[in-house]
Parts: C-alpha cells; sequence; structure tokens
C-alpha cells in the first residue's frame, strides 16, 4: 500500500468512525453500511492483485465518503441536502439525489479503467460498457432496497429507502446515476478528442467485424461438439 492509498484509506476510516458514533437513526445506519462492510474489504484485498489508477481510487472514496455521510443523518435528513433543496427549489432534501448522481459520476471511470484492463474494451465499447454497468447497478441496489425496507422494521424501512413519498424515485435515481456517468465519459471522450490522434480510428475500428471473423456462442459450440464426436 503507497502512502497516498494509506491517506484514502485513512480519511475514510476517520469519516466512518464519526458516522458511526451515534447515528441518527441506528437501524438505518446499519442497513446502510451493510454494502460498506462487504465491499471495502474486497476493494483492499483485490488491490494487491490488481491495483486501479490513483484517480480512480479518489473517486472511489468520495463516493464512499458521501454514502457514509448519508449514512449517518439518513439521505433524508442530511443538512447540505435541506441547502441543496432551498438551490434548487425542491419540495424534498436533495442529498439522496446527489449521491445517486455521485454514484454515475464517480464510479463510471474506475468501471471504465477495469474493463479497459480485464476485458480489454477498446474504442466505443469502453465508453457503452461502463455506462451499461452503472445502469446495472444503480437498478441491483434499487431491488436490494425494496427487499431490505419489506423486511426490516417500517421506520428502519421508510428511512432506508429515502423515497420522501416519491413514488417515482427509484426511476429518477437511476436517470441520475446516468446522468452523472454520462458527463464523466464524455469529459474522459472530449480528453481523448483533443490530446489523442487515434481517437477516431480507434472508434470506428471498434464497431468493425473482420471479414475472417467467426461466429461465437452456439454456433461455436456446435462446431466443437462435432470435432468432439469425429475424435470417438
Amino acid at each position: 500500500m503507497t502512502r497516498y492509498h494509506a491517506l484514502l484509506m485513512g480519511i475514510f476510516a476517520a469519516v466512518w468512525i464519526w458516522a458511526a458514533i451515534e447515528p441518527r437513526y441506528p437501524h438505518d445506519w446499519l442497513l446502510e453500511n451493510y454494502l460498506v462492510i462487504l465491499f471495502v474489504p474486497i476493494i483492499v484485498l483485490t488491490a494487491r492483485y490488481f491495483r486501479l489508477s490513483n484517480l480512480s481510487y479518489t473517486l472511489i472514496t468520495v463516493f464512499m465518503l458521501l454514502h457514509v455521510v448519508g449514512s449517518h443523518y439518513t439521505y433524508a435528513e442530511v443538512p447540505f441536502g435541506a441547502t441543496l433543496q432551498h438551490w434548487f427549489g425542491s419540495g424534498r432534501n436533495m442529498y439522496d439525489r446527489l449521491v445517486h448522481f455521485s454514484f454515475g459520476l464517480l464510479l463510471v471511470y474506475p468501471l471504465r479503467e477495469i474493463f479497459m484492463r480485464v476485458a480489454k474494451a477498446r474504442g466505443v465499447w469502453s465508453y457503452w460498457f461502463p455506462l451499461e454497468l452503472v445502469l446495472a447497478f444503480s437498478a441491483a441496489y434499487e431491488i436490494i432496497e425494496w427487499l431490505v425496507a419489506a423486511r426490516v422494521d417500517p421506520a428502519a424501512g421508510l428511512a432506508f429507502l429515502g423515497a420522501q413519498g416519491d413514488v417515482w424515485d427509484g426511476q429518477k435515481d437511476m436517470l441520475l446515476a446516468l446522468i452523472g456517468a454520462a458527463v464523466t465519459l464524455m469529459i474522459v471522450a472530449m480528453i481523448h478528442w483533443r490530446y489523442d490522434p487515434t481517437f477516431g480510428s480507434d472508434l470506428r475500428a471498434s464497431l468493425k467485424i473482420e471479414h475472417d471473423d467467426k461466429p461465437l456462442g452456439e454456433d461455436a459450440l456446435r462446431e466443437l461438439l462435432k470435432g468432439s464426436r469425429k475424435k470417438r
């Protein structure tokens, strides 16, 4: 672990400890932190075998800090959310909207890095696949929220959902995550367009299928089975 990574871990640990001290709704704090307890060790352990860039770890840390602050107050009662409510003239606390927007804005870059380094995604697909994964994660989280809220104490469940009476809360949260991810990917694309002379050719090449390319899936499996039968 580098000094910078240790600094990020120290900042997160300090804020997490603060958030754990007398949270406004202890049961909701516990529900909000199950995913933190699960994913932070995974991020730390996988860094030993697959280390992301410092920028990716910084963006992940900022998002996690936003989340633990929300867990301390509950998303519907974070003071800064009331400030956002005033700025936007909204009838609800806007902190949860900020966090869902930040989910896409901050995490799509690390996801893009993973796709490019592990799956070797290039060109158009290095932008499209991370965008889709942000949407998939957003939808999965909304499903988790529903399943958890339906099975716990009603007061804790309502605090965990943070819908604040909006029947379309889940859909709006996913839309904001999509917008946030699109903003980051557009910035990345503009930087590459400005400074990378191969940007346009990479986009075109990623959409091209070679003439000698063979089909995958069931066709490839069928050919494999034919070959195994001939050997017998």
